[in-house]
């Protein structure tokens, strides 16, 4: 027998089950669309914190600010670790890539 699901008003539970359960190209999707969020994020984040403008870093690392501003957009999609490597270099950081394992990070 098929047990009905328990009713719920809470909004994330309602979408988290409408677009990602059993769906996992839905939860590919939303976890890459994190990460790339999460990368221009914290390329902004500690630009700021360093008080560089785009331009300021652009120059600083050899490019434009126009190349800045792709790589702090969230939908941005082609970051390279050449790139990241001079972005960390320049706001004096060093740059480390995790692997985790995929049953940890696949909530929705």
């Amino acid at each position: 027998m098929k047990r009905k699901a328990a009713r719920t008003s809470d909004g994330l539970k309602i979408l988290q089950h409408r677009y990602y359960a059993g769906k996992p190209r839905s939860l590919a999707a939303l976890e890459q669309a994190r990460l790339e969020d999460g990368v221009a994020r914290t390329i902004q984040e500690l630009r700021r914190k360093a008080g560089l403008s785009q331009r300021e870093l652009a120059a600083r690392i050899g490019t434009t600010a126009s190349v800045i501003s792709r790589l702090e957009a969230a939908d941005y999609e082609s970051h390279s670790l050449s790139m990241l490597k001079r972005i960390a270099q320049a706001l004096n950081k060093r740059l480390e890539v995790k692997f985790v394992d995929v049953r940890r990070s696949r909530t929705a």
